[in-house]
């Protein structure tokens, strides 16, 4: 081994375990907010089922339908509780039958049915937003695509 290359091991073997500490207790560090969650996964997963069901496209409806239901899972466990409301049983006493009739809408490939259940659950965004106090959050059908880079229509093979 070179001269330098002993005179810089022991240098290493300091910094080294410092500099992967830091790291790792930056990691540990970050926790979301609920509005983060909110504004990051649940947001986008709504907005992306509006524009597949509007499509027509029932298999990617199905696939953002579930993912949905992750990202509210998700929410729920990482604030399970915010002020006085728990997360997970609001969302579950408000979101669960416009879910599962929109479920059911998006199997059936019915569209009336889908654009029906799809406006049950964005009301029931806004009731548990009112109800936490943050009545100033309206959920709305999507306009347009906040995905430039995502086709919505169903693919044909």
């Amino acid at each position: 081994m070179k001269p330098r290359a002993r005179l810089l091991l022991p240098l290493i073997a300091l910094v080294l375990p410092t500099a992967i500490g830091d790291a790792t207790a930056q990691q540990k560090s970050y926790s979301p907010g609920l509005g983060d969650l909110m504004t990051a996964t649940v947001q986008p997963r709504h907005t992306k089922l509006g524009l597949a069901a509007r499509e027509g496209n029932w298999a990617y409806a199905a696939y953002e339908v579930h993912e949905l239901k992750e990202a509210f899972d998700r929410a729920a466990k990482t604030w399970p509780k915010w002020r006085t409301f728990s997360i997970s049983e609001m969302m579950a006493s408000v979101t669960k039958e416009p879910m599962a009739t929109l479920e059911q809408a998006i199997k059936a490939g019915d569209p009336g049915r889908v654009t029906t259940a799809y406006e049950q659950l964005t009301a029931a965004c806004n009731t548990c937003h009112r109800s936490a106090d943050r009545g100033v959050i309206v959920i709305q059908s999507p306009l347009a695509s906040a995905f430039p880079d995502q086709d919505f229509r169903p693919v044909k093979e």
